[in-house]
């Protein structure tokens, strides 16, 4: 590897480096797009090829991509959400019949977490992927 590329490696990212999208793979892509855009108080947007976003309004969109052919391997999605709002989510998971727990483990059923000062639960999307919401981010070392 030349000089040049071995060292642009190995410096820290930049700041202006950030995520834009994220491919989330469904059974149905409409079913799922629209139960986070429900829970999370968003909206799903227009198909796009064969995508169906939802822009969590931090300039990421996730792409709900269909895959009825294979199974889904369930992922891990953080939300970090206000905290004038979480209360509403929660509501909303209940209201729809969904389970959330305290822990990623799914443990603590019906309980929320007040992880790093805020609050935070876990619940499961139709294709099994495991969701968060927190109003505080992870204190990293």
């Amino acid at each position: 590897m030349p000089e040049a590329q071995r060292s642009s490696t190995t410096q820290p990212p930049l700041a202006n480096i950030q995520l834009n999208h994220t491919v989330v793979h469904a059974r149905d892509r409409r079913l799922s797009a629209e139960f986070l855009a429900v829970i999370l108080g968003l909206e799903v947007g227009a198909p796009f090829g064969p995508f169906l976003p939802v822009d969590l309004g931090n300039g990421v969109t996730l792409d709900y991509y269909e895959k009825r052919d294979e199974p889904i391997q369930g992922q891990h999605y953080a939300f970090l959400v206000p905290e004038e709002r979480f209360d509403a989510m929660i509501g909303r998971l209940e209201a729809v019949g969904v389970t959330y727990y305290a822990d990623p483990g799914h443990t603590e059923p019906g309980r929320v977490n007040d992880l790093f000062g805020g609050r935070g639960a876990y619940f499961d999307d139709p294709d099994g992927h495991n969701m968060e919401i927190m109003t505080r981010p992870y204190a990293r070392p």
